[in-house]
């Protein structure tokens, strides 16, 4: 229903609550919640259009008449149709990233080396899935390239992105066991990974991970001209040499057209080594010089709840790491702590989800992690977490806490902790692991 021929919009947004003059609010319909009930609220604020599946009250539409109200059958439809229009109005790259684990971080860190030639529009947050992708693309003005991220828990998600999206680059960074009880098998998770290739535009590059077992053998038995491969073991196109980690930045070399360059990367761990190869990889396909391409690596910053460290009273450092928990990610970040000299290591890991059947094996996996790592305590919170103590204690671990919930956790650490400790946080998000931090905080 159109109250006017034309409106402006200036974003669109699906929270009327950040709705401001002349923005287009989209009335997300979902299982817990109903934007259709919050069109008034929208509409108060300054919405110019709403698009709704639900017609507000009469009185509303007549109270706000000079306004535009859309109904459509799917709201989700309509915003992934509308970021699909306007994608298609911009021929500039897009680099699509997705893997099982490092998406956020790598799409940061690739964004980061392109903002030294281009105006950059990026992924914010973890707006990576049906609703957020859209919603970042429809942020499309002056931009002359775009860096997206693509998540997903089952088939035909991706699929669903890459065909809105249509990137110029794909990148996958890894196939681990995230969403592992969702899809079966690692072999599953790779099949719909490359999802991603069905939107991909002729000829754009296919950027992998050569290390990582699925996709090594993938590409070595597909034969893409287009596939460019980063690594550190296996013999790759760029090829880390010479790693030097410690507890503040990781170095190594590369070799780019017959010239060597020393790499710096601003974070702790060796599988920044891999994400800032892949950043190369795609700074070099769209033709950027290695000098601004270093410069962007040596000056990039993670998103909060990402290798976070931050230190608190008495010199205690905490690694912040729990937006999401795999057996890859938990075993990265042990490994980064463990570069850490003279302080006493304590591990806080809590449930890792959506491993189905997978869950008690991959949390044992992670109890070994603990013991390989020369973790000094071990502290676990939850149910799937007891996996972790039971498998540690096996190894040889002796100092481990098995905790119920967030609350216990704390009263141990508030027990525990001394000065120069090094406390990593590590689990799923819906462990609420923010609540152990604002405690240490206020320890």
């Amino acid at each position: 229903m159109t109250k006017k021929e034309e409106s402006t919009i200036n974003k669109y947004v699906i929270d009327s609550r950040k709705v401001s003059q002349n923005d287009c609010f989209i009335a997300i319909k979902g299982e817990t919640n109903n934007g259709n009930l919050y069109v008034e609220a929208a509409l108060e604020n300054g919405a110019s259009v709403c698009i709704v599946s639900e017609m507000p009250k009469e009185e509303v539409i007549s109270k706000y008449n000079d306004r535009t109200i859309i109904l459509v059958e799917d709201t989700i439809k309509a915003l992934q149709d509308l970021a699909s229009y306007k994608r298609s109005l911009y021929d500039i790259p897009v680099v699509a990233v997705t893997g099982s684990v490092g998406k956020t971080s790598t799409k940061d860190i690739i964004a980061n080396v392109l903002g030294q030639k281009f105006i950059v529009l990026k992924t914010e947050g973890n707006y990576n899935n049906h609703i957020g992708l859209p919603l970042t693309l429809l942020g499309l003005g002056d931009h002359e390239a775009v860096v997206v991220e693509m998540g997903m828990n089952h088939f035909g998600e991706i699929r669903t992105l890459t065909n809105i999206a249509k990137p110029t680059i794909a990148v996958i960074t890894n196939i681990g066991t995230s969403h592992i009880g969702n899809l079966g098998s690692r072999q599953n998770i790779l099949k719909a990974k490359l999802e991603i290739l069905e939107g991909l535009k002729d000829g754009g590059k296919i950027i992998i991970n050569n290390d990582n077992d699925l996709l090594h053998d993938w590409a070595t038995n597909t034969k893409n001209s287009n596939i460019v491969t980063f690594g550190i073991e296996n013999d790759s196109m760029l090829l880390a040499k010479n790693i030097i980690e410690n507890a503040s930045c990781t170095q190594y070399e590369i070799t780019i057209n017959n010239q060597e360059y020393n790499v710096t990367v601003p974070v702790a761990g060796k599988h920044f080594v891999y994400n800032s190869l892949c950043a190369f990889a795609v700074g070099k396909a769209l033709g950027m010089e290695p000098e601004a391409i270093l410069k962007g690596i040596a000056e990039f910053e993670l998103t909060g709840k990402r290798m976070d460290f931050k230190v608190i009273r008495n010199n205690v450092t905490v690694l912040a790491d729990y937006y999401n928990a795999s057996y890859d990610s938990v075993k990265s970040a042990l490994e980064v702590i463990k570069t850490y000299t003279g302080k006493r290591k304590i591990a806080v890991l809590g449930d890792m989800l959506e491993l189905g059947d997978f869950a008690k094996k991959l949390h044992e996996d992670v109890g070994e992690e603990i013991y390989k790592n020369n973790i000094d305590v071990l502290i676990t919170v939850g149910t799937l977490a007891k996996n972790i103590a039971k498998k540690a204690s096996e190894c040889g671990v002796e100092n481990i806490y098995e905790c119920i919930d967030n609350k216990e956790a704390i009263d141990v650490l508030n027990s525990i902790i001394k000065e120069n400790d090094l406390i990593l946080l590590k689990a799923s998000n819906a462990m609420k692991f923010d609540e152990i931090m604002r405690a240490l905080e206020n320890f």
